[in-house]
């Protein structure tokens, strides 16, 4: 009789086991959206950038993540120094992936040697437009745009000081 109530119980314990991982699977099936903020070196985002990128990449590739956007957010002088470094590029993702794999991203992360820092949050409401939105990095390239573009050249027709024409279609100025 003894033998029957164990046997009972390891019954009851197994299915208990298999309806919890039943329900595990089900909560994790849906990946949801987690913004990732990255802080690195900027001596080594510059010196190596596509190198500083596709180790992001890697981690959460290795995640199962689907990365929705992976940029520069800014560079900046940190408050206190992180492993003797004093300045440090941020750099902005957005992904998708299963609750339970965060864990493993933050582990990739604390044993990379490109990474110093990393921030994960769920951002679920976040909407296309707001993922899309400039980061101080995207403004800062297109104030340089904006000055390197060579100003179109003025011409003045009549009037004090125009140009007019000489012999042989040269110009000087009256």
């Amino acid at each position: 009789m003894i033998y029957r109530v164990n046997s009972s119980c390891d019954a009851i314990r197994n299915t208990q086991y298999a309806i919890r991982n039943e329900v595990i699977d089900l909560e994790t099936a849906t990946k949801k959206l987690y913004e990732g903020m990255f802080l690195v070196d900027s001596a080594q985002a510059t010196a190596d950038w596509d190198g500083t990128i596709a180790a992001i990449r890697t981690i959460l590739e290795r995640a199962e993540a689907e990365i929705v956007s992976l940029r520069k957010w800014d560079e900046r002088k940190l408050v206190y120094d992180i492993g003797g470094k004093s300045r440090g590029t941020y750099i902005l993702s957005y992904f998708k992936v299963e609750g339970r794999r965060i864990r493993d991203i933050e582990r990739d992360v604390q044993l990379s040697e490109k990474i110093m820092r990393a921030l994960i949050l769920n951002t679920d409401q976040m909407t296309p437009e707001d993922i899309e939105k400039e980061t101080p990095a995207t403004k800062v390239e297109k104030d340089r745009e904006k000055q390197k573009a060579p100003e179109p050249p003025t011409e003045t027709f009549g009037g004090e000081g125009a140009a007019e024409p000489a012999e042989g279609g040269i110009s000087r100025i009256a």
